[in-house]
C-alpha cells in the first residue's frame, strides 16, 4: 500500500484541480493521504476534504513559520481538533531556523505545545526542522524524558548524526523528492541504511518534485517516483518499499483504521 504520509492538497497548485490530482494520483497505486495543515485557519477545510474521500486523512498544527501568528493557541484547540475521527496526526510543528519567519522563542514554545497534546491524544507528532538540529534533538529528548509520545520527522535532510539521534529516540523518518536530486548524496547514503520498519515517503505536494519532475508543481502521485527510487537505493523491488512504508503509515497513525 503506498502511501503519501505528508502533501498539502488544499494549498495552490492543487487545491484548483484536487479531483484530478486525486485521481492521477490513484492511478499511479496511491492509496491513501495524510493531508497536513499549518495553520489554525486550515484546518476546517482539510477536514472537510477527508470527509469526502475514504483514504485521505488530516493532521492539525501550526508550522514554526506561522508561530509568531499563533502565539494565543492553546493546547485546548488542539485537543479539540484532535477529537475528528479522520485527524490521525498533530503538526506539523518543529523549528525552522533557515528562513526565521517567527521569533525562536515562539516556535521552542509552540512545538513544546504539539508535544503535550500528542503525548495526550497518543497522535504522532509530525516534525519540521531545519537549520535546527541541535534545538530539535534536545527539545525532542527533554520531552521524550517527561512521556513518551510517537513522533515523525518529515521531509528529512538532516545529518547521519542527528538522524541517529531521532532513531535513537523511537521516531520514524520520512523521505521526500529531495533524495532523488543529483546534489542528495549524502542523504542517500542514509536513506540506503535506514531501518525498514523506521521508513516513509512523502511528497510535500506541491512542494520538492522529485526527478524526474524537478521544476513542476509537485503532486501526490509523485510519490510513486520518490518509492522506486528509494527502493532502488535500497536492493527492493518499488512493489516491497511500497508494502513496507504502508505497513509502518497503518502502525505509527493506528487512528487511520487501516
Amino acid at each position: 500500500m503506498l502511501i503519501d504520509s505528508h502533501c498539502h492538497l488544499e494549498y495552490k497548485g492543487l487545491v484548483e484541480d484536487q479531483a484530478g490530482v486525486l485521481e492521477r494520483a490513484r492511478a499511479a497505486g496511491v492509496r491513501g493521504f495524510l493531508s497536513i495543515s499549518t495553520r489554525q485557519r486550515e484546518w476546517d477545510q482539510v477536514i472537510a476534504t477527508t470527509e469526502r474521500h475514504d483514504d485521505i486523512w488530516a493532521s492539525v498544527g501550526i508550522h514554526p513559520h506561522e508561530a509568531d501568528g499563533h502565539a494565543d493557541l492553546g493546547e485546548g484547540a488542539l485537543l479539540a481538533a484532535a477529537e475528528h475521527p479522520r485527524v490521525i496526526a498533530i503538526g506539523e510543528t518543529g523549528l525552522d531556523y533557515y528562513y526565521d519567519h517567527s521569533d525562536r522563542v515562539m516556535q521552542k514554545a509552540l512545538f513544546r505545545r504539539h508535544i503535550s497534546v500528542s503525548r495526550q491524544t497518543g497522535l504522532p507528532l509530525i516534525v519540521h526542522t531545519r537549520d535546527a538540529e541541535d534545538d530539535t534533538a534536545a527539545i525532542l529528548a527533554e520531552e521524550m524524558e517527561q512521556g513518551a509520545f510517537p513522533a515523525l520527522i518529515h521531509c528529512f535532510t538532516a545529518s547521519a548524526d542527528f538522524g541517529r539521534k531521532m532513531l535513537d529516540l523511537g521516531l520514524t523518518i520520512s523521505l521526500s523528492g529531495i533524495v532523488t536530486f543529483k546534489n542528495a548524496k549524502d542523504l542517500q547514503a542514509i536513506a540506503r541504511d535506514l531501518p525498514e520498519d523506521r521508513l516513509l515517503v512523502e511528497t510535500d505536494a506541491p512542494f520538492l518534485a522529485p526527478v524526474p519532475h524537478r521544476g513542476k508543481v509537485c503532486e501526490p502521485s509523485f510519490v510513486a517516483d520518490t518509492a522506486r527510487f528509494v527502493a532502488e537505493l535500497r536492493g527492493q523491488s518499488a512493489e516491497t518499499l511500497a508494502d513496507s512504508t504502508g505497513a509502518n503509515f497503518r502502525r505509527l497513525f493506528s487512528k487511520a483504521g487501516l
